[in-house]
């Protein structure tokens, strides 16, 4: 591989690391934040979703973009926008000033996920399952550098000064893309327009859809709700870090499969089935079984996520559509974290335990991975 390529394959792992970064940066902050604005728990919680409301509204125009104007110039100009609302965030004089400046930054930031597989369908064909896996491990890397850094910055600085720092990362990145970034004339510009309603008339899509709604769906509910299942069973909440771990490994490992390996079905199948067990196993495991149980339900539901973000493409069929087709499932893709933890915490208050809120998450990733498996249309 050229060392240009590793630079583009670099700046999709140095762009997914900053989405989750700026997104989650903001959670170590709920005290500070609060007590400054004097907001309340129900205040604090529109802030992420305002980021969270604009990604879904504008992931799939995004896509539609990228397409047709190709995804150096889309994100030439989206990550100016990301880049300019961190540093609003960081400078808001009141709650709704804030609120607003959520709202632009995932405005901008909605474009990562529909242009990240364009940049590794042109820079890395020949492997297309591990570059989309080394970028996905730049989600689980500025998640955790989020919500572990965050707090050890906040004992020496306020939390404006530390969005500022996260701030200056989004310009530096903003920057590089302008001087550094470029693509070939077939990804800088798509001249035909794209046809996604007409690819939405088949099952593929929706079949992908279910898979993204399902893996993101059961890791953000066990993300949110690990820390307290363990505190409920008895256990150190700093058990919980298996879940992340299993996401950071299971992007490029899996990715790698991928590569090799040709049979996805099986695969998907076989990641079904240990997601399923591994997930109600979280309720009665001790350890150490408990860590593998908790560490195999974040490397299996990323690993499906890993292949359907993979998948689209490898498929030439979708060569004019890839930036609309994924805008389109990571967009819709959302209902699962959207409805999930609600469900999960639902179960929770009507039986007093966990258990059958760990079972709804192992069936909704056992039985959409396996069934999904079945489907001949996605595997052609």
């Amino acid at each position: 591989m050229s060392l240009y390529r590793w630079v583009m394959l670099s700046f999709s792992f140095t762009i997914a690391f900053l989405l989750h970064l700026l997104l989650f940066s903001t959670a170590p902050m709920v005290t500070a934040i609060m007590g400054e604005m004097s907001l309340s728990h129900t205040d604090f919680g529109f802030i992420f979703s305002a980021a969270m409301l604009s990604l879904i509204l504008f992931r799939i125009p995004w896509g539609l973009i990228g397409d047709r104007i190709g995804y150096v110039n889309a994100l030439r100009v989206a990550l100016p926008i990301s880049a300019a609302s961190a540093l609003l965030r960081a400078l808001s004089p009141s709650y709704m000033a804030l609120l607003a400046s959520q709202f632009f930054l995932g405005l901008g930031l909605a474009v990562v996920l529909p242009c990240l597989p364009l940049i590794v369908r042109e820079w890395s064909p020949r492997s297309l399952g591990f570059s989309t896996g080394f970028y996905i491990s730049g989600f689980a890397a500025g998640n955790a550098t989020g919500l572990g850094l965050t707090p050890y910055l906040l004992e020496v600085m306020g939390w404006r000064s530390v969005l500022l720092i996260y701030s200056w990362i989004a310009v530096a990145v903003s920057g590089l893309w302008w001087s550094l970034a470029r693509g070939s004339m077939r990804d800088t510009a798509v001249r035909r327009p794209t046809n996604l309603l007409q690819i939405l008339k088949g099952s593929y899509v929706w079949v992908l859809l279910l898979f993204v709604i399902a893996s993101m769906g059961s890791y953000d509910t066990l993300a949110t709700w690990m820390p307290k299942v363990l505190e409920m069973k008895g256990l150190n909440i700093a058990t919980a870090s298996f879940l992340p771990l299993g996401f950071f490994l299971a992007g490029p490992l899996m990715g790698s499969v991928l590569d090799k390996f040709q049979n996805r079905r099986m695969i998907v199948a076989v990641l079904g089935a240990v997601a399923a067990a591994s997930i109600f196993g979280i309720a009665y495991a001790s350890l150490p079984l408990l860590l593998q149980c908790i560490f195999l339900s974040g490397f299996t539901s990323v690993g499906v996520l890993t292949i359907s973000l993979t998948l689209p493409a490898e498929n030439t069929a979708l060569s004019s559509a890839l930036g609309s087709v994924v805008g389109f499932i990571s967009s819709l893709g959302n209902v699962g974290p959207l409805v999930m933890p609600v469900v999960f915490g639902l179960l929770i208050d009507m039986t007093g335990a966990y258990q059958l809120s760990l079972l709804s998450v192992a069936l909704l990733a056992g039985i959409t991975f396996v069934l999904g498996a079945k489907n001949r249309g996605l595997w052609r």
